[in-house]
């Protein structure tokens, strides 16, 4: 452990919401999907025909209250390879009405995950309390004034998502080919560290910024395997980490396996994410995952003596 590029200690500071404190270092937190759409990659979707999707979203957040969740996060448009943009008025229609309702009826963290300011200022004044930005705003600079002014944070993602990359096969779903990078973790942390420059030229405060490397975005399937074995050294950029893996492609296709069979890769890339110093980890697979970060965590965050 002494020759990692970062500590797993409790002594990185922490992020109090809504009466929640975030401790980073002293346990990874757990981020549970909640995809307000009718084709997420992931088979998860909550809009179906003849479906109240936003009691269906309340019921599958409930267990995953009860399982322990420390995040909600609430998309209303899919971000898989080859996905069709939404309108930010249709957006609002799917997201408002769930965020509104897991507002009123649970004692958790909200994040609306989204890249427009529109949406996200609805958002934010409907109850989230956090904006996860997929495009860490490079796609709409004016979400950091939005962030700012509600005094929201900020979880900014690394994408290089392009069609003119995407290879999508029918049982195993899309990924990236074909990405070149002069340097992966370099470029990396390099964007990471604009998108950074952005939110605090906007007014964001530092201890409200979570980078996340952006798994799957724009990545090929053998960048995406080396970036969360040198998960560290984004961690060692100074910023609270998410990490994102949960049902990926990259999964799939080291498997060959679809999303509804990627539950161990899944626990693999979060169990190895943790040791290499992830702080929160986002799953659609909240109770079993729940298993394997409170039994990572208590083998790497184990008090010292």
């Amino acid at each position: 452990m002494d020759q990692l590029p970062f500590t797993l200690a409790p002594d990185r500071g922490a992020l109090t919401l809504n009466g929640r404190t975030l401790t980073w270092g002293k346990r990874t937190y757990v981020m549970g999907v909640l995809n307000i759409t009718p084709d997420s990659f992931s088979g998860d979707g909550l809009i179906k025909a003849e479906e109240d999707f936003v009691a269906t979203a309340i019921e599958q957040a409930r267990a995953f209250v009860e399982a322990g969740v420390d995040i909600l996060d609430v998309g209303g448009e899919s971000t898989r390879p080859g996905s069709q943009a939404v309108r930010a008025d249709q957006e609002l229609e799917r997201v408002l009405p769930v965020i509104r309702k897991l507002a009123e009826e649970f004692d958790v963290l909200v994040s609306v995950d989204t890249y427009k300011a529109p949406v996200a200022l609805a958002a934010l004044e409907a109850g989230a309390q956090i904006v996860n930005d997929v495009w860490g705003l490079r796609a709409d600079p004016a979400l950091a004034d939005v962030a700012a002014r509600r005094g929201a944070p900020l979880i900014l993602m690394h994408n290089r998502s392009s069609w003119a990359h995407a290879e999508i096969k029918e049982r195993l779903g899309g990924r990236y080919v074909g990405m070149a990078y002069q340097n992966l973790l370099e470029d990396i942390r390099r964007e990471l560290m604009e998108s950074v420059e952005i939110a605090i030229s906007a007014g964001v405060p530092r201890e409200h910024l979570i980078l996340d490397p952006g798994i799957g975005f724009g990545k090929t399937v053998e960048q995406n395997l080396e970036l969360i074995d040198r998960l560290g050294e984004i961690r060692s950029l100074g910023y609270p980490v998410l990490l994102g893996p949960s049902r990926k492609s990259f999964i799939g296709y080291t498997l060959e396996l679809p999303p509804d069979q990627r539950l161990e890769g899944t626990a693999a890339a979060v169990a190895v994410g943790i040791t290499r110093g992830a702080d929160i980890v986002r799953v659609h697979d909240v109770v079993p995952l729940m298993r394997v970060v409170r039994m990572t965590d208590a083998i790497v965050r184990r008090p010292p003596g």
